[in-house]
């Protein structure tokens, strides 16, 4: 639903909004996607009162947000956003989630290079720490294993096009700088914006002929919004995997479940199985080591009192591990999230099949070889 603008001035047109969006429960009225977008533009560049842009972000939870204000707020971020075409036909766009991992160890960083190893460019994106959990993300892991996790997009672009390297990091202060600006207002905030939702949908690098969304959710109604923030931001497909702490890779012990469209359709639920691809796992997800530092974090209930750097060290050294061929959890964890991948954009079918051609890419080395290229 567009709308028409009437104040003429951003303080103007905060202060109409908020006065609608932010009057209770029952009394609270929904404003367009053309206004979303305008006073999420407003607060990008800077000229809203940052009291202002707290209220309009945390009163558009409250009430819950539309569709047209999800949509308007995905367009003034795509509109500030660093976007590049790169020289292959098809790439995935892997989304974990943004405030990271920080109770069981991530394996989810090691996919991209896994499907690059089957044929498949792909990227992952992210930030160094985002609340409310400030867990353990792809840019801390990927770091901690040597990586340089800081390009452009061009730059990320010309390398997935290497066949040699197929794939890359793409971090939110490099592709939409004035929205990883506003990273100490979220923390303000505590709890979960808007913007959480929406930032997976950027759409930094695409295909020449398609681009595939891959995202994680654990409640139930995300689904439909991140498919319709997908299509809307031009994703030829999504994959959205009910995972492990909202990750893209499910429990590794039991059915789990993932939605899918393709050409831009409706989404489908289908099942998953781990068993069904020789994945015989007594835990969720790889374990935290008992090793791992504790930090204090008085007062806070959501972030796991964990040494995040040193967790992300010892994801980083599994990792690579696993790539060499150790079994075990991380292990199986990469085969099941890139058979995912895998299946998804129909590089093999059915799933196990998926599975077992992302484990030849590990046994025989190359995938270990692109991830040490990235």
């Amino acid at each position: 639903m567009s709308g028409t603008l009437t104040p003429t001035t951003p303080e103007a047109l905060m202060r109409s909004v908020i006065q609608r969006v932010a009057t209770g429960p029952e009394l609270s009225k929904d404003i367009s996607r053309d206004e979303a977008r305008e006073c999420m533009r407003i607060i990008l560049e800077g000229q809203a009162e940052p009291v202002q842009a707290a209220i309009f972000l945390i009163a558009l939870r409250m009430k819950r947000e539309t569709d047209d204000e999800v949509l308007g707020i995905l367009d003034a971020l795509r509109d500030q956003t660093d976007s590049v075409t790169a020289p292959v036909d098809e790439v995935v766009d892997i989304a974990d989630p943004y405030d990271g991992y920080n109770r069981t160890l991530p394996t989810a960083p090691f996919v991209p290079a896994v499907v690059a190893a089957c044929g498949v460019p792909a990227v992952s994106q992210g930030v160094e720490t985002m609340g409310p959990k400030y867990g353990c993300t792809h840019k801390r892991v990927l770091r901690a294993a040597g990586l340089n996790v800081d390009r452009t997009p061009p730059e990320v672009a010309t390398r997935i096009a290497d066949k040699n390297i197929g794939w890359g990091y793409l971090d939110q202060s490099v592709i939409c700088p004035k929205l990883h600006a506003l990273e100490g207002l979220r923390t303000l905030i505590v709890k979960r914006p808007a913007l959480t939702t929406v930032e997976v949908a950027l759409r930094a690098i695409s295909g020449k002929k398609k681009t595939h969304l891959v995202t994680g959710y654990v409640h139930k109604p995300y689904p439909r919004i991140y498919a319709l923030l997908a299509r809307h931001a031009g994703y030829d497909s999504a994959l959205l995997v009910r995972g492990v702490e909202g990750g893209i890779i499910p429990s590794l012990r039991q059915a789990g479940a993932c939605f899918a469209y393709h050409d831009k359709g409706e989404e489908a639920d289908h099942a998953i199985e781990p068993a069904a691809l020789g994945i015989a796992q007594t835990v969720r997800a790889a374990p935290l080591p008992e090793s791992l530092p504790q930090v204090a974090r008085p007062g806070d209930e959501i972030a796991v009192a964990v040494d995040i750097e040193a967790m992300a060290s010892a994801a980083a050294q599994a990792g690579i591990e696993a790539l060499q061929g150790k079994a075990g959890a991380v292990h199986d964890g990469i085969v099941l999230g890139s058979a995912l991948v895998l299946w998804h954009v129909r590089k093999a079918d059915p799933l196990p099949a998926a599975a077992e051609m992302a484990r030849a890419a590990i046994a025989s080395g190359k995938a270990l070889a692109h991830f040490r290229a990235g």
